[in-house]
């Protein structure tokens, strides 16, 4: 909407934006926990009544009666109890799953940027642990407004007992609640920190389960151990200072309750034993006095709860906030499958240095990228999660930055060396990359060959070996195969996607050089028609390649067919033979 103005969400605003989206409910809880409160401050009040009116005066036509409203009194703050409970944790728990949702959207931008520099498991702790936090003030807020309530009418009952206690009770709480406030603002920063060092603690030790079997395969067990144990201690000292701050914190507030709550029940005797006071006014002061134990106590959790929320608020509040990697694009799809020409227009960034390429549509191009960075850096502009530092890529003469990001990655796929798996059947991973994204006009998986893509990329044979076949359940990441087995059902997802631009880097790494070939020529059958780029150094699949380039400083050095440029360039041979 022209003229709005978009506001950067802020802890507070996090915060505050939670409990909003259930103000309705928050007020019902609040009014219904007030009315709990009211009533289990009546308790004491009603008490006294009893033994003034009728216990002293031996009525029991008054003890009835006042017995009968007691019990009334009972089953109104009873219920009360009950439906705001009801209201508060209902607001509690859809925030939690408010908040999650957020993050969720956040991640699964098209743009991305909020998994930078963060680990998953940190992502993780922010998503579970921190909304936690931040949605459980929807349940203690409600309960801190009653606290007020409980307070209120307890002052109130005391003025009408003995002026003297009332004025204590109106002119102590707030200076009372001023020192809890001051008490938990080492609380906040504390549990902040915390929370930072159980993400990373949580991070390092979701990467290193992923990647266990390179570990193990490098010999790094040790050094993977001592990193995680040093991270795990450092999370540890953290939360052993946040805990110590939070006793503390308790403590102090206890401390400051009983002092207060003494000089109540101080004041109160002396008036009773000076005759300003009956018996029955006595033992409703004192009631209320212990009554007030509880609201007061109430005031130190909120505190402490609140604190702890809005320092997860801020945490919640830089994932949302997060720079974005990449444009949104506003172009519309073109008419039809787009040809699938490719070009690059003096691209920089990221290790690439002014570099000009073009793919014609429908080639099969090989790129040697003897740097992993150059290489890194090609496929991410290429698959649009970052922008590069100057120049530009082109699909059939259109910036590819024109499209909306979900777009353009349909139309340039970029299957990565480590492809993830999904949970799933193995035929429910191969089918997944068939589904059109981004309004790409592509047929449906249905409609299309799954026979052959499986058999291009060899992962008829991988199904083969699996105990029920196509119809084995994978586990998570594909734990549950083996690496030959993982990237021949990745490729065959890329391949069944059909896309007017496929990139694949290293798809072959983990499979034996006669699975290879036949991959290779696989792969130019299915991709015969369709552009596609290779970047890779190996001699199998380069060598069914139309034309390759070798990057050099992140340009071209030179380019060829596969056999000229093992017959005339040392260095090209010595790469890709070596």
């Amino acid at each position: 909407m022209e003229g709005s103005v978009t506001r950067t969400p802020t802890g507070a605003s996090v915060l505050r934006g939670s409990l909003g989206a259930f103000r309705g409910r928050l007020t019902a809880a609040a009014a219904l926990f007030g009315g709990h409160q009211a009533g289990e401050a009546l308790v004491p009040v009603l008490v006294g009544v009893v033994i003034d009116e009728a216990v002293g005066t031996g009525s029991t036509t008054a003890l009835i009666g006042w017995l009968l409203v007691l019990g009334v009194d009972f089953a109104f703050l009873s219920t009360c109890y009950r439906f705001g409970a009801r209201q508060a944790w209902h607001a509690d728990v859809h925030a939690d799953a408010r908040l999650r949702m957020q993050l969720a959207d956040r991640l699964l931008d098209p743009r991305g940027g909020a998994e930078a520099d963060r680990l998953p498991g940190s992502l993780a702790t922010v998503a579970v642990s921190d909304a936690k936090r931040v949605a459980i003030v929807n349940f203690m807020l409600p309960l801190g407004v009653a606290a007020i309530a409980a307070v209120t009418v307890s002052a109130i009952a005391l003025l009408t007992i003995s002026l003297p206690l009332g004025l204590l009770i109106l002119l102590g709480t707030p200076p009372l609640l001023w020192l809890v406030h001051r008490v938990g603002k080492p609380l906040e920063k504390r549990s902040e920190t915390e929370q930072e060092r159980a993400a990373q603690a949580s991070g390092v030790a979701a990467d290193l389960v992923s990647g266990i079997r390179v570990l193990k395969g490098i010999g790094a067990e040790r050094a993977a151990m001592a990193q995680y144990v040093g991270t795990s201690r450092t999370a540890l000292g953290a939360t052993l200072r946040a805990t110590r701050a939070e006793a503390g914190f308790l403590g102090s507030v206890q401390l400051a309750n009983g002092l207060f709550l003494a000089l109540i029940a101080l004041v109160g005797g002396r008036l009773a034993v000076g005759g300003e006071i009956s018996v029955g006014g006595l033992v409703a002061a004192v009631g209320l006095a212990q009554f007030l134990i509880g609201p007061l106590q109430v005031f130190g959790f909120v505190s402490a709860r609140l604190a702890q929320g809005r320092a997860s608020a801020t945490r919640i509040a830089a994932v949302l906030t997060a720079d974005h990697t990449v444009g949104a694009g506003h172009a519309a799809a073109p008419v039809g499958v787009p040809a699938g020409a490719l070009a690059l227009r003096q691209v920089s960034g990221g290790g690439l240095d002014d570099l000009d390429l073009d793919v014609p549509a429908g080639q099969l191009l090989g790129v040697v990228a003897p740097d992993p960075v150059q290489a890194s850096a090609l496929l991410r502009c290429l698959g649009r999660e970052s922008e590069p530092e100057s120049g530009r890529v082109e699909l059939d003469g259109t910036p590819l930055a024109d499209y909306p990001p979900d777009l353009a990655r349909a139309y340039v796929l970029v299957a990565v060396h480590d492809a993830h798996l999904f949970v799933g059947t193995l035929r429910d991973n191969v089918l997944a990359g068939g589904v059109p994204a981004g309004g790409v006009p592509a047929g449906r998986v249905a409609d299309r060959d799954l026979d052959r893509v499986m058999a291009a990329a060899q992962a008829d044979q991988a199904a083969e070996a699996l105990p029920q076949g196509r119809d084995t359940d994978i586990a998570a990441r594909g734990s549950s195969l083996s690496g030959g087995q993982r990237q021949r059902v990745a490729l065959a997802r890329a391949l069944a996607a059909d896309a007017p631009v496929l990139v694949l880097h290293d798809p072959t790494t983990a499979v034996d050089t006669v699975t290879e070939a036949e991959i290779a020529e696989g792969l130019r059958e299915v991709r015969h028609d369709r552009t596609t780029v290779l970047v890779t150094t190996s001699p199998a699949l380069l060598a069914v390649t139309d034309r390759i380039v070798v990057l050099e400083s992140g340009r071209i050095r030179t380019e060829g067919t596969h056999s000229d440029l093992l017959r005339n360039d040392p260095d090209y041979r010595a790469l890709v033979t070596g």
